[in-house]
């Protein structure tokens, strides 16, 4: 997961060259899920008019030469002083970079209705995980749209860790308090209270890259082995003798962990890592390109209230026992795509050579004439050195191989839809 936010204005790779969609059918295809999107770019600038707010690591990043931007009602660190995008796009790749993540929310569900309550909120089967294994899930709403990405770990039956995104965080609140109600008040005579704990303050940092797990080794306590942390596992640990949680994972498509640390030992646990060669920090610029060829969604982007887990390319995320019982928000609109399939997908596409795509850009049939869907993230890959993109385009135009036009700044280009992700992952499974 990442993180995933409505802010547009950060990114180079929107800011540069947005390509405003001229084709009046693409925005009808797709209307409701622009309108969501208009409604949570007003949201994210908003945020801008107010304070922003700082993570744990604000003084650090100043320190360190970063460039501080807003992001997700956050001051962010674009890039750092002597290290452009791609620079630090590759040494994540190769070597070890660190991201601050603090400005995601972190929470606890607790109780004897904790299960119940996510497994309500979410089409996951979360009651087969075992103890401190984790997911990627959706939020859904009761018409089947994704309210936000989420990773969901278990760590019993009555206590779940949950990370959502920063730019998510008024509507997620506002939305797990009414949930909350309503269940104390329809669910929890029988099913179980829920307690819900935001854990503000915290730090969350992400170790990324295929030496992260050697230099996390040499501050891990004696007697934990990081080998035995799979991917999509966590533990309790202590990182510089500070009790961390631990869990394996990232949003870059590399080997690495996300390490949430109280807010008193934020600063000295990060520090110690970034002091381990050959960790280098890394900010915005080149998590995003490092998600996109990963193909991992950016929410407000990718996926949005309108759209659902079967047209995000997400249908693994709703569990087999969960597509029996159909007792989820939004299940009549999921179990209806999942059988007949869905109105439009996301896909992969690779762009012939000149400017890249930009969210917005129309997406066209081969003919070049017939409007099927939009681009919603795109960049020139620096793993590949090709123009690479996420689309929604409408079902049957979908299959990896299928040759389609898109628009960029008014030049009909050449693409290919291609299977996802754009750069083979390299998770550590053991």
């Amino acid at each position: 997961m990442l993180a995933y936010t409505t802010s547009t204005r950060v990114l180079s790779r929107v800011a540069s060259a947005a390509c405003p969609s001229r084709v009046p059918a693409v925005r009808a295809l797709l209307s409701a899920q622009q309108a969501s999107r208009s409604a949570a770019f007003s949201s994210s600038a908003a945020f801008h008019e107010a304070k922003l707010a700082r993570t744990g690591l604000y003084e650090l990043h100043k320190k360190l030469g970063g460039k501080l931007v807003p992001f997700g009602g956050y001051e962010m660190p674009l890039t750092y002083a002597g290290t452009g995008q791609v620079a630090s796009h590759h040494h994540v790749r190769n070597e070890c970079g660190l991201f601050d993540v603090g400005h995601m929310v972190q929470h606890f569900f607790s109780g004897p209705g904790a299960l119940a309550f996510l497994q309500k909120l979410t089409p996951s089967s979360l009651s087969t995980l075992t103890p401190f294994s984790s997911t990627l899930s959706v939020l859904l709403n009761a018409e089947g749209g994704i309210l936000d990405d989420t990773v969901v770990t278990k760590h019993a039956d009555d206590r779940f860790y949950v990370v959502t995104n920063a730019g998510r965080r008024t509507e997620d609140l506002a939305w797990f308090e009414a949930q909350l109600a309503e269940w104390s008040k329809n669910e929890a005579g029988s099913k179980g209270e829920v307690k819900h704990e935001i854990l503000d303050g915290w730090g969350l940092v992400a170790l990324q890259g295929p030496k992260a797990a050697e230099v996390l080794a040499k501050l891990v306590g004696d007697g934990f082995d990081l080998q035995t942390l799979t991917f999509g596992k966590s533990a309790y640990a202590k990182v510089k003798g500070v009790e961390c949680h631990i869990a394996r994972g990232g949003y870059t498509g590399e080997d690495g962990f996300e390490i949430s640390i109280p807010p008193e030992h934020t600063e000295a646990v990060t520090e110690a890592l970034l002091a381990i060669e050959p960790t280098q920090p890394a900010g915005l610029a080149a998590r995003d390109s490092l998600r996109l060829e990963a193909g991992m969604c950016l929410y407000g982007h990718d996926l949005d209230e309108s759209v659902s887990p079967i047209e995000g390319a997400l249908a693994w995320v709703v569990g087999k026992d969960r597509r029996a019982s159909a007792d989820f928000l939004g299940a009549e609109r999921v179990l209806k795509e999942l059988k007949e399939g869905p109105p439009r997908r996301r896909v992969g596409l690779i762009i012939e050579a000149g400017p890249s795509a930009r969210e917005g850009c129309p997406v066209l049939a081969e003919d070049g004439q017939s409007s099927i869907g939009v681009v919603t993230s795109g960049i020139p890959s620096p793993t590949l050195g090709k123009n690479i993109a996420m689309a929604l385009v409408a079902n049957g135009s979908h299959k990896a191989g299928t040759k389609l036009r898109v628009s960029v700044r008014n030049k009909i280009r050449e693409a290919e839809v291609t299977k996802l992700p754009f750069v083979p992952s390299k998770f550590f499974r053991g």
